[in-house]
């Protein structure tokens, strides 16, 4: 009897293998690339955190969808360098058999891949970089934009704004292709409202001295002073924004674009009153909050930005569609993409459209004061919710060839 009892166990074993061995079989390897600032303005906002956040995604896909199958994960540092994030994405696809690539971070990276990509037929996913270009006239039939851009991030923020009383306005804009975006789809967007620019000034990528930008600011009577950067940028504008009294002398202080990270470096002490647009803020409900718990064990113990969350949410719809197709070839995969639904604690009422804008709810949240906090991460109140279909540009202007008018 037990040596029958043990021939069954050693069977079902055996069966079992067999069968995970059969199941993974019609499932091809994946190698996904990070290619993200690992060490420059926008590390904090991307970089290792959001390689941790795609070991997450694989995670959890291996542990329903994709059971059995081989998926390795790499990353490298883009060093915002456009040259630079081309050559590594050419040499993964061409040498290192990756398969698709996420986050990106910088706007001139990004474009630069988002060519490559379409070229090789391989999937990339945008979490990072913000400049709508990508899903207009450099869209790609194998390229997704994730979770934000200069758009999303200036519909919210002006419209509040504006209506609150802010009708002139003045740029302080970091001066690359997401910069000059950010600033111009905002501007179009003041004006829509009824307000107007007085004027802009920008400045280079890590700028570690604004003073001569917030001077001419200043000067300039404006009732708002927008940032159009980011990362560090926005850290150093708004510290040195506040020793050079901008908001004490009666003028608006609002940021275009701030990550979590951006406000931790920065302490509720200098951000308070801030208002911003956010895709992802980890106290937004139970499931925001249990992912974020998660991420915090996973990564040095912080808690997520968007573009971090954004890629976890990228990554694992990815290998969901790696699955379901059994295939890695990019077109394939693409379509794969498109036809499922995007389900995961990151993102509201998520859908991918023809010229590859994942759109989504966005939400306007406003920095708290030191007093109204309750210590730890707790940093922002939300102050409205933009519907998906108010967040993005409406499909309708998009200028991608893949869009039938």
């Amino acid at each position: 009897m037990e040596l029958h009892a043990r021939g069954l166990a050693a069977g079902l074993c055996l069966g079992a293998a067999l069968l995970g061995q059969a199941y993974a079989a019609d499932k091809p390897p994946v190698k996904i690339g990070v290619l993200t600032d690992m060490s420059g303005t926008y590390a904090g906002m991307g970089g290792p955190g959001s390689v941790a956040a795609a070991q997450l995604a694989i995670d959890d896909c291996l542990a329903a969808e994709c059971k059995g199958m081989k998926i390795e994960l790499v990353s490298a540092d883009n060093q915002n360098k456009a040259d630079v994030g081309a050559a590594k994405a050419r040499e993964w696809f061409d040498r290192d058999g990756v398969t698709a690539i996420a986050d990106l971070t910088n706007s001139a990276v990004a474009l630069a891949v988002q060519g490559i990509a379409r070229e090789k037929n391989k999937v990339v996913m945008f979490s990072g970089p913000a400049t709508t270009a990508l899903t207009n006239k450099e869209c790609s039939p194998v390229g997704f934009h994730w979770m934000f851009d200069t758009y999303s991030q200036s519909a919210g923020g002006a419209k509040a704004t504006v209506k609150a009383g802010g009708k002139s306005w003045y740029f302080i804009t970091v001066d690359y292709a997401f910069g000059h975006s950010l600033e111009a789809d905002t501007a179009k967007a003041v004006k829509a409202l009824g307000g107007t620019v007085v004027g802009s000034v920008r400045h280079p990528l890590n700028a570690p001295d604004f003073a001569s930008y917030l001077l001419q600011a200043q000067s300039s009577k404006a009732q708002v002073v927008a940032l159009a950067n980011g990362g560090q940028d926005t850290v150093n504008a708004v510290k040195q924004a506040r020793e050079f009294g901008i908001v004490a002398g009666g003028q608006r202080l609002v940021s275009l674009l701030i990550f979590l990270s951006d406000l931790r470096a920065l302490g509720l002490e200098s951000a308070q009153g801030l208002s911003y647009v956010d895709g992802f803020y980890w106290d937004y409900d139970d499931a925001t909050r249990q992912w974020s718990a998660r991420f915090e064990k996973a990564f040095r113990g912080l808690k997520p930005t968007m573009t971090q969350a954004g890629v976890y949410s990228s990554v694992l719809h990815y290998l969901r569609a790696v699955a379901a197709s059994g295939s890695t070839d990019g077109k394939v995969v693409a379509d794969k993409m498109r036809a499922l639904p995007i389900k995961d604690p990151i993102m509201r009422n998520a859908s991918i459209r023809p010229d590859g804008r994942v759109i989504h709810d966005m939400y306007l949240y406003e920095v708290k004061k030191p007093s109204e906090s309750k210590g730890g991460w707790d940093y922002s109140k939300l102050v409205a919710t933009i519907p998906a279909s108010e967040a993005f540009q409406p499909l309708a202007d998009s200028t991608c060839p893949l869009v039938q008018k």
